[in-house]
């Protein structure tokens, strides 16, 4: 495929408008719950590559993590605030690997394929997360897929 070179104007305003759907769709996205089924991928190329296929048994949920670090409880018992180690505490899995467990705790039936990121704001990171269906007749039937049937 032939790259069309734009004037730096039309590279700026397309970039503009790129950026203007991207701010509308977290604005969307913040509103709705935390694990979401979604119709399509939002980047079709990313679920293909994780092994994602439009048929049915496939589907992809879109999961909100929160960013930022944890914070520990407070001990009780008295100690020097030095060694209370309440701040700089962080969780010992990735944001990515959270957004595939909270996916797979509301669908039980699915196995996860694998995610990719879609979006982030100043609080949440958004994942899409691909799961298939093992018992779905038309996965089941796919000799491509029948490393999913084997446990």
């Amino acid at each position: 495929m032939k790259r069309i070179r734009l004037s730096k104007d039309s590279e700026n305003l397309l970039l503009a408008s790129v950026e203007e759907v991207r701010r509308r769709r977290l604005i969307e996205w913040r509103r709705e719950p935390a694990v979401t089924r979604v119709e399509k991928p939002t980047d079709v190329n990313a679920a293909r590559r994780l092994g994602y296929r439009a048929k049915p048994g496939f589907i992809i949920v879109r999961s909100r993590v929160r960013k930022g670090g944890r914070r520990k409880p407070r001990p009780r018992a008295g100690r020097r605030p030095k060694h209370l180690g309440v701040v700089l505490f962080k969780p010992g899995k990735s944001r990515q690997s959270m957004a595939e467990e909270r996916a797979f705790r509301e669908y039980p039936n699915m196995r996860v394929l694998g995610s990719y990121w879609v979006g982030e704001d100043g609080v949440y990171k958004w994942f899409e997360v691909v799961m298939v269906d093992p018992n779905h007749p038309a996965v089941a039937g796919d000799p491509g897929l029948k490393w999913l049937r084997e446990d």
